[in-house]
């Protein structure tokens, strides 16, 4: 399911997600773009797993983080680029689903910091559950060689 709102960030958030290796590796995907709200969804995979046979908290920690740092893409000019900071991740539930949501929202946003925060779910059967918690900090990047939007 996919929820796309348009918007002159639309594009490069698509662009820079395709670009990720990471994302590219987990199986990731962008599932909701619009403006402060980013969602990645990502299926169950064994490989993804600790000695437990529940989802990693790594990958745990990188959905959050990555719906975070595109949700706040969507509010900084299209020169601009992002480097998160900062993150504490609260895990709340074994991750333990056949896919699982990720979303970032920001809470406020800033001409040089923006602060985030994510809620990861476990999506089965019944009703989302919540497995984990984020809150994030991004620092706008400007004119640095290396960090294009």
């Amino acid at each position: 399911m996919t929820n796309f709102e348009r918007g002159d960030f639309h594009a490069r958030i698509m662009n820079s997600f395709a670009s990720q290796g990471a994302m590219e590796m987990l199986g990731a995907e962008l599932t909701r773009i619009s403006h402060g709200v980013v969602e990645i969804e990502l299926p169950f995979d064994p490989k993804l797993t600790q000695q437990h046979g529940i989802l990693h908290a790594g990958v745990i920690a990188t959905g959050l983080e990555t719906a975070c740092t595109y949700a706040s893409y969507t509010l900084i000019d299209t020169d601009a680029s992002l480097l998160t900071i900062e993150f504490k991740v609260n895990l709340l539930s074994p991750g333990r689903a056949g896919r699982f949501l990720f979303r970032g929202e920001v809470t406020k946003p800033g001409s040089n910091i923006i602060v985030t925060d994510g809620r990861g779910y476990a999506m089965g059967d019944g009703p989302a559950k919540l497995i984990a918690s984020m809150t994030g900090t991004c620092m706008v990047v400007r004119d640095r060689e290396g960090f294009q939007g």
